[in-house]
């Protein structure tokens, strides 16, 4: 029999706020966390001066030295978005952590760029004065995952997902299969990305970033004609994963359940999107939940903001689900958080799911009519008694992943 998978525990840090009350209060006043960063302003040839960044994170004053001298900032972030998570399941210190029953899957789009950038010393100046072993460790692909295991005592298995931008979507999803299998009884499971120059300048040398550097807060605009790309963001967000009897049994709050995951491969093309692979893994997705189209009440997009990517999105959306289906971009606010995007954006739909609300998708003014017809939210929150959710995210390499949540009732 498979094993149901029910969400007991969130902590997020993201652009527009690190908990629920404040994320809520700036998506409902169509708050987005996009600035201005004048230092990207004076790297030669960068088009965009934007980011959605956390300014105001600083890391908790009890967390040790030598806990935390092998994290980049990825890893730190990763850190305390788990520690709430953990803490919000009550499963702060518990004994689970250690008796291999539970386990982390979880991931990012690389390891810290700024231990890469000081390992290059190497190369640019010609000396490896300066560069301490850990520096490897802050850096390495799968430094998020290990640092939790190390930080928390966690034994079970490890998942590490770096696979851009559905690191933190593919985290949750194999998390939720090593659970529905009975591998593991507990997951932790998220994704993370710290902001970086480096990080901006993959995009702006496609010509994919926003320029619309005098007015940060009329950019992104997700699926609107006049869109001019994305804004890089960071943050991280875990969610914590259980067996459904497992959780009842010790009496953990329920936030919901997990109810399908489906990645899949597009085949065709490194970076450019392919619809037909996009509406596969909502296929796949539905059929691995037992569920009909009809069903579904809100997808969540991916919607980036860039032009590809947007008609790609919605026309494997419209293909499906015919023009009925409301959907909105959290990219608007956020910012593209990379490896950290598919798990915010999963928080925030399972917290608007529970309330009956939907955000819209901010700066959306006129629909580009290449774009499939869908029923998009505009003009402000739209009130939605939702019972089923879809959160999907994209990937380079053609990677797409879809994940199905349903609203719990006590």
């Amino acid at each position: 029999m498979t094993r149901r998978v029910v969400v007991t525990g969130m902590g997020c840090l993201s652009p527009i706020g690190s908990d629920w009350e404040e994320v809520s209060k700036n998506l409902r006043e169509g708050r987005s966390g996009v600035s201005v960063r004048p230092k990207l302003a004076e790297i030669d040839g960068m088009e965009t001066s934007l980011a959605a960044c956390l300014d105001d994170f600083k890391v908790p004053s009890y967390y040790s030295r030598k806990s935390v001298r092998s994290m980049g900032r990825v890893s730190l972030l990763a850190t305390r978005a788990t520690e709430i998570a953990l803490l919000d399941a009550q499963l702060g210190g518990s004994p689970l952590l250690g008796d291999g029953r539970m386990g982390i899957s979880y991931g990012s789009s690389s390891g810290s760029p700024s231990a890469m950038q000081i390992y290059s010393k190497c190369l640019t100046d010609g000396t490896v004065r300066g560069i301490r072993p850990t520096h490897y460790i802050q850096f390495m692909s799968h430094t998020v995952p290990a640092n939790l295991s190390q930080f928390f005592g966690v034994r079970g298995r490890i998942i590490t997902t770096c696979s851009a931008c559905t690191s933190g979507s593919q985290g949750i999803g194999f998390g939720f299969e090593a659970i529905q299998s009975g591998r593991q009884d507990v997951m932790i499971c998220g994704g993370a990305e710290e902001f970086h120059e480096a990080n901006v300048a993959v995009f702006d040398v496609l010509f994919a970033t926003s320029t619309k550097n005098d007015a940060p807060r009329e950019t992104p605009s997700p699926f609107d004609e006049n869109r001019d790309g994305l804004v890089v963001g960071e943050g991280a967000a875990t969610l914590i994963l259980e067996e459904l009897e497992h959780a009842k049994a010790r009496g953990a709050s329920i936030y919901a359940e997990v109810l399908a995951f489906a990645t899949n491969g597009d085949g065709k093309h490194i970076t450019n999107p392919d619809s037909d692979g996009m509406r596969r893994v909502m296929e796949v997705a539905l059929a691995e939940g037992d569920l009909q189209c009809e069903k579904i009440d809100y997808v969540n997009a991916h919607g980036t903001a860039t032009e590809a990517g947007d008609i790609a999105e919605s026309l494997a959306m419209h293909g499906l689900f015919g023009n009925r289906m409301p959907t909105s971009s959290l990219k608007s606010f956020l910012g593209h958080t990379l490896g950290a995007c598919g798990a915010i954006e999963a928080w925030i739909t399972i917290e608007m799911m529970r309330e009956g609300w939907l955000a819209p998708t901010l700066n959306l003014e006129v629909v580009d009519p290449r774009c499939g017809e869908l029923d998009y939210i505009r003009d402000g929150v739209r009130e939605s008694a939702t019972e089923i959710v879809m959160s999907n995210n994209f990937a380079f390499g053609g990677i797409n992943t879809s994940l199905i949540f349903n609203r719990w009732e006590d």
